[in-house]
């Protein structure tokens, strides 16, 4: 292989190529088979045509297959045509060498844009001359067979000296096309319509009518006619075309269209230029099919679905313009070898039944456009997991109830027949009295929904038999489902039958369902091993209804376990289990605007329209109960040292006692020296976390002051040209202090405006800092002036930004009735507002997340860099070495949010540097950074990535595997480079693993939920099994002893946290990761292992913080803090699932890595459940959530995770717990 300079590596290359072609004439390269094939066809026609070779851009991706090309063929060619797509940046490596290496042998160059836009870059690198270059690229831009042989004519002339040919033709950029007929006309189309069906345009590129490219769109044309709309298909040359936006408009206005079937790749990016989302467009909703690069034997084997290159251009960019995905709906098939071009010729071949599906897509979704409010049916399904009765409603950092309840009065207020009940607690009293995912007394539970025996029968035979198969072999017949009643059902005609029993209730048409569990809850004995499993009958029966009975379901916040459902990645098919449940339903999805990754994953798995809604409200946590008396403890201690010396040492007793019976002498790391010290900045830490204040009504915008806590929290860190508020009130008052990176501890010799004064000792920048955080509250609300300049500035985007808060409810009900209308949803970014991006706000839009070809970005790599040597320099500080073995956890959702820190981290920490195109800022490879500049050992990283992680971004796991894979490569010691020696030990080369392709998770949440572990070392077997696949370039395969081997060496477990609009305490995917790694290490080592759980929130300053610290961080700030419980207690029900949520998720940090101390525990009983209020309140909104607390508490005294500091801890427990 050609080896470039700084040892580069290179991603997404596939597997070297050899063309196998002799020298020619000429030599045309291109990425486009509808031009190649065009080509082919004209020199077949000609009478004097040149010696002709013809090549795949796509097969001259790797390096050995350009270098091989050069040598056997190009360089003793006569001339060289290339087509470059999107220019420099996609073909780096052979544009520089075709260009060097045939200047070098005199053979003229031609590099032409791929397509009408000029590219100076490309033209410099040509050595045609001028007038030729313009010829050539004319006849490819406009395209067809003349302009073909036009093309071959020139180019021969160029070659023979001769006189060139007349100039290309031009042909239509835009126009209507029907299958057979040679000019289309809207009135000829027309009389193949349906008279008043819906129109729905099919939009494609004009390229297809020149290549033999047809075939999927005749078979869509077709398809949408039996299912009864009016199909109009219109070739384009480009939507940024403006021949093509002209046409799109007079055709729109004349035809106004009810939703828009888009072909095309890319996206156009600016709304106001986009003419699918341009008034004339009609509000149709867009969808996207993709025409795949690659072969249909390759999707039908695999479970990736699309290549990392259909999914950028063919997915995630068309996302950039609110299109909504559907399915592939072509491949590309080998029509026949061209001897004489030496060139496979490709064309598209049609996906019969993916067609079908999207036909039918498209017309439910005009059914539902065009059926009025009043009968339109809706369905509401709220997620349930655990499948516990405490637990029901889920959706983070939303009110799911008071969201459901509100939707319902919203959709009665539109117009739909909807019969709101009266509150939330109201609609969780009605549920809980039907069936719901609870077992135990399920049988006793009566109300909801029926669906007979007979009827899911009738559904379930329409199943492919592969599906029906699998659900048998699993599960057994229908009647063997513990959901399955063979009494209490009502037969159509009153009489008692056989069927299942449904979470399912009805407000008028609109009914609100509770999702049914994936089965795990079933036989969780015999299932939780299974990451692939597939869902029971009950699962079926459910959504069986739902698609009879609704005409779109909304699923009510993040998230569901519809998208997460054994299958594809992506372009399902028939036997993917999403599909298999949903079917081609209208789906919509109200979904938290900070989570890209998840949201994303129902967008290209259940063809979802997103609605995103605001983060709960956030505050700063400040102080209470015993913080507040140490805090003023150790003002008095250090106002003693100044004026009466004698206080000093029964203060600093007093103060050490009362760390230590409260345990914050273990959390604040006091080990005698600068004790004091150290709980100062510990308890500086704390007031500044931040917290959630309560949680979100989705339509509903915070007030009051939540609406300025949150207001606050968006404006403390820099927003693109935005400073920063506190940064701009310190720089207005000459404070020499950056607030959003300080000691807190250093005591603080500045000045002290009088605009900062309070009755509160100011000591240290920890005052300092909280008197700007008061200062900055007053300004927002009004109460004080900007003390100068920048202040001024800033509050004037403050101003704006309140606006934009102010406006997101009514953008979130106007979103969610946009899409029941069957319109189009305007896209906008996602990520974490308060991390920097008030741009995804108003929310109430169809969020996109990011163009993965550009991950990790230039800002990530400095972020991962800085947050790689620190954490380097925490573990040699900590263990007095340096780090050789890593692992770290990559999730595709913070990736998203961040550009990819994660990547950036892992990289930095074995010495190897991203490379970028400076053109576009894609990643283009690698370089390997060496060891005399690197100045410590490379470590050797285990990457444990996420399955969206898996889906998103294939391409990063190959960049990731091709760095560690040439990392091993390298001729170094194994003081510097651990993985090397390792390798040459014949240890095994994979460092990426993740979930077993088609499946999610990490397996332990169905065994701590369900009690099926002994001790940690199952809980450890369990992470091992199901993240036991190696990826790198292609599918995962199994490799549990590569994983176990890796586990065995790792000296630490790494996890970044990108933001702090949530915690590890809010999510079980915190404790299944890291905690799952950390079981899996102590079991293979014997021994336990640092666990590192950073913090990313302020990307200039990540911090560095082990798990310890980062549980006892949480708990005092959030878990106990009275502010946070009063925050909760203002939403019922959901309120107390909070709760119990986050007592669940200790509990499994506790079981998984013995991170959670006793103090911990005693701090949670004490603040839950000694706590009369909170007790009761719990009791009353929740009675199950209670029991769950009870619960799990007594689990942990059982298994030996807490010892209470009270005898009577147990008796309360017991009292409240089940028998």
């Amino acid at each position: 292989m050609h080896l470039l300079a700084a040892q580069p590596g290179a991603i997404d290359d596939g597997e070297p190529v050899d063309l196998g072609q002799t020298p020619g004439d000429l030599i045309v390269i291109s990425a486009a088979d509808t031009e190649l094939a065009a080509l082919s066809e004209a020199r077949a026609t000609m009478s004097a045509a040149p010696d002709l070779r013809l090549a795949n851009l796509m097969h001259l991706r790797h390096p050995m297959s350009v270098d091989l090309h050069l040598d056997a063929c190009a360089t003793k060619s006569r001339l060289v045509v290339a087509r470059i797509l999107g220019g420099r940046g996609y073909w780096t490596y052979g544009l520089e060498q075709y260009a060097a290496r045939l200047h070098e042998a005199g053979v003229p160059f031609a590099a032409l844009p791929g397509d009408d836009k000029p590219d100076a870059e490309l033209r410099e690198l040509s050595t045609v001359a001028a007038d030729d270059y313009d010829a050539l690229w004319s006849c490819l831009v406009e395209g067809g067979p003349a302009n073909a042989t036009t093309f071959l004519a020139h180019a021969k002339a160029m070659i023979d000296a001769g006189p060139r040919p007349a100039p290309a033709r031009p042909l239509l950029r835009a126009g209507l096309y029907w299958p057979g007929m040679t000019e289309a006309t809207h009135d000829r189309l027309a009389a193949n319509w349906t008279e008043g069906a819906s129109v729905v345009p099919i939009i494609f590129y004009r390229a297809l009518l020149q290549g033999a490219g047809l075939n999927p769109v005749n078979r869509l044309v077709k398809s949408l006619l039996r299912a009864g709309l009016n199909p109009m298909p219109i070739f384009v040359a480009s939507l940024k075309d403006p021949v093509s936006r002209a046409t799109l408009e007079t055709l729109f206005t004349a035809t106004p269209p009810d939703a828009i079937m888009n072909l095309t790749s890319f996206a156009v990016g600016d709304a106001g230029t986009n003419p699918l989302a341009a008034p004339f467009a009609n509000r149709a909703p867009v969808f996207q099919a993709v025409l795949s690069g690659g072969t249909e034997q390759a999707w039908e084997g695999g479970l990736t679905g699309l290549s990392a290159r259909d999914i950028a251009m063919n997915v995630a960019l068309p996302e950039l313009d609110g299109r909504v995905l559907t399915r592939a709906i072509g491949f590309k098939g080998e029509a026949f070898f061209d001897a004489a071009t030496q060139c496979p010729i490709a064309t598209w071949k049609a996906a019969g039944d993916r067609i079908t599906f999207v036909a039918e897509l498209m017309a439910r979704w005009c059914h539902l456009r065009r059926t009025p409010p009043p009968d339109r049916r809706v369905a509401l399904v709220l997620a349930n997991y655990p499948n516990r009765d405490g637990r029901l409603a889920n959706g983070v950092g939303l009110d799911t109830p008071a969201a459901t309840v509100h939707v319902l009065r919203l959709l009665a207020d539109a117009g739909y027949d909807a019969t709101p009940p009266s509150d939330s607690a109201a609609l969780m009293a009605q549920l809980l009295a039907g069936p719901t995912n609870w077992l135990t007394d399920r049988a006793e539970r009566t109300g909801g929904e029926a669906l007979p025996l007979a009827d899911y029968k009738t559904f379930y035979a329409k199943l492919p038999l592969k599906a029906r198969q699998q659900i048998e072999d699993r599960w057994g017949p229908a009647e063997d489902d513990p959901f399955f009643s063979a009494s209490q059902i009502l037969d159509q005609d009153g009489t008692t039958g056989a069927g299942f029993a449904l979470s399912i209730h009805r407000f008028g048409k609109v009914c609100v369902a509770l999702q049914p569990a994936r089965g795990y809850n079933v036989d969780p004995t015999d299932s939780y091993h299974s990451p692939d499993l597939v869902p029971p009958h009950n699962y079926l029966a459910f959504y069986a209804w739902l698609r009879a009975q609704s005409d779109a379901i909304v699923h009510m916040g993040k998230h569901g376990n519809l998208e997460w459902l054994p299958g594809r990645a992506i372009a399902l098919g028939t036997d993917d289990w999403p599909e298999i449940a949903l079917g081609p339903l209208p789906h919509v999805y109200p979904f938290i605007v900070n989570d890209p990754g998840e949201g994303t994953q129902a967008k290209r798995r259940a063809q979802a329209v997103i609605i995103d809604h605001l983060t709960p409200p956030l505050t700063r946590a400040e102080t209470y109960g015993p913080l507040r008396d140490l805090e003023a403890l150790v003002d008095e201690y250090y106002e003693a040292a100044n004026v009466d010396p004698r206080r000093i040492d029964l203060l600093r007793s007093e103060i050490l006692s009362l760390a230590r019976v409260t345990g914050l002498d273990i959390d604040a790391g006091m080990d005698g020296s600068d004790d004091l010290a150290r709980l100062d900045a510990y308890l500086c830490d704390l007031k500044e976390a931040q917290i959630r204040d309560g949680l979100h009504i989705f339509g509903q915008s915070p007030e009051g002051r939540l609406q300025d806590d949150l207001l606050q929290a968006l404006m403390r860190l820099p927003r693109g040209e935005g400073a920063s508020l506190p940064r701009a009130i310190a720089a207005d008052l000459g404070l020499d202090l950056d607030p959003l990176d300080c000691d807190m501890a250093k005591p603080w010799d500045g000045p002290r405006p009088d605009l900062l004064a309070g009755e509160t000792p100011w000591r240290t920048n920890g005052d300092t800092v909280e008197r700007i955080e008061h200062f900055s509250s007053r300004l927002l609300r009004g109460d004080a002036d900007a003390p100068g300049p920048m202040t001024a500035a800033t509050l004037e985007e403050a101003t704006t930004l309140r606006q934009t808060l102010v406006s997101c409810g009514p953008a979130e009900e106007k979103g969610l009735l946009t899409a029941l209308a069957g319109q189009f949803v305007a896209p906008a970014p996602s990520g974490a507002p308060t991390r920097g991006r008030p741009d995804v706000l108003p929310t109430g839009r169809n969020f996109f997340s990011v163009d993965s070809r550009a991950v990790p970005t230039p800002t990530a790599w400095k972020l991962g860099w800085k947050s790689a040597n620190l954490l380097i320099e925490r573990h040699l500080q900590d263990h007095g070495d340096w780090p050789r073995a890593m692992l770290v956890t990559a999730w595709g959702t913070a990736n998203m949010r961040t550009g990819g820190d994660d990547i950036a981290q892992a990289l930095a920490l074995m010495g190897v540097k991203p490379r970028w195109d400076t053109a576009n800022r894609r990643v283009t490879g690698f370089e390997i950074i060496p060891a005399t500049a690197l100045g410590r050992p490379r470590v050797d990283v285990t990457l444990r990535v996420s399955g969206f992680f898996r889906d998103a971004f294939p391409q990063q796991m190959a960049l990731v595997d091709a760095a560690a894979r040439a990392v091993q490569a390298l001729d170094e010691t194994e003081e510097d480079n651990p993985a090397a020696a390792r390798f040459r030990a014949g240890e095994g080369a994979a460092r990426v693993f993740g979930s077993k392709p088609g499946a999610y998770g990490a397996g332990l949440q169905a065994m701590i939920d369900e009690r099926l572990w002994a001790d940690a070392a199952d809980l450890g077997r369990a992470y091992v099994e199901w993240g036991g696949y190696a990826y790198g370039a292609g599918e995962g395969t199994a490799d549990h002893d590569g994983l176990r081997q890796r586990l065995g060496q790792v000296e630490a477990i790494v996890q970044n946290q990108d933001n702090r609009e949530h915690d590890l305490l809010d999510s079980d995917d915190y404790y299944q990761f890291e905690g799952g790694a950390a079981a899996a290490v102590q079991m293979l080592q014997g021994r336990k292992r640092p666990v590192y759980h950073n913090d990313h929130s302020r990307p200039e300053r990540p911090v560095i913080r082990t798990l310890e610290e980062e549980i006892g961080r949480v708990v005092r700030s959030r878990v106990v803090n009275p502010k946070w419980i009063a925050g909760v207690k203002r939403h019922g029900y959901k309120g107390a699932f909070e709760i119990a949520a986050t007592v669940d998720y200790l509990f499994a940090f506790a079981a998984t890595t013995g991170a959670v101390r006793d103090h911990h525990f005693d701090l949670v009983h004490a603040a839950i459940l000694e706590d009369d209020d909170t007790r009761d309140f719990i009791a009353e909104a929740n009675a199950p959530a209670l029991a769950d607390i009870a619960d799990r508490l007594r689990e942990a005294i059982d298994r030996g995770l807490w010892q209470p500091r009270s005898n009577s801890a147990r008796a309360l427990i017991d009292r409240f717990a089940r028998a």
